[in-house]
């Protein structure tokens, strides 16, 4: 069981793994040794997750989340295949927890009277720098 938060644990037969050639450097190991991992996790399909936490993972997730609904973590970063596998997993989970928690409420709050005026004040050296700047007027016109 991978747990992601109290009371959320996801069994690790709903997580699927393939492994491939990793790029980058390495020499002949990267060239002979299948060290990528991806995990591949089916967010509507899966048990272990209510409709609405279903709904917010899509939606949050929504660009790493392929059209039939599987989330894809992939990685590459060591140089065994087991190393990646953990930490493929501790990124899915990152993602989920990030997925799943509430954001917290905003608290809307106004500007100072000391910032307003500083902000008016601003407005008016701006526009007295534009007038400054225009041709004069005849006494003509």
């Amino acid at each position: 069981m991978i747990e992601i938060a109290p009371g959320l644990a996801i069994p690790e037969g709903e997580l699927r793994f393939t492994a491939s050639r990793s790029g980058g450097p390495g020499g002949q190991n990267v060239n002979k040794v299948a060290t990528r991992v991806t995990l591949i996790f089916d967010v509507g399909g899966s048990p272990s997750l209510s409709p609405d936490q279903k709904a917010r993972v899509r939606e949050r997730l929504a660009t790493r989340i392929s059209g039939d609904g599987v989330l894809r973590v992939v990685s590459q970063r060591h140089r065994t295949q087991a190393a990646n596998r953990k930490a493929a997993v501790e990124r899915f989970v990152e993602l989920l927890r990030w997925a799943l928690a509430d954001e917290p409420t905003r608290v809307p709050t106004r500007p100072t009277r000391v910032a307003k005026e500083r902000r008016v004040a601003s407005k008016k050296l701006r526009g007295r720098l534009k007038q400054e700047r225009a041709r004069p007027v005849s006494p003509e016109e």
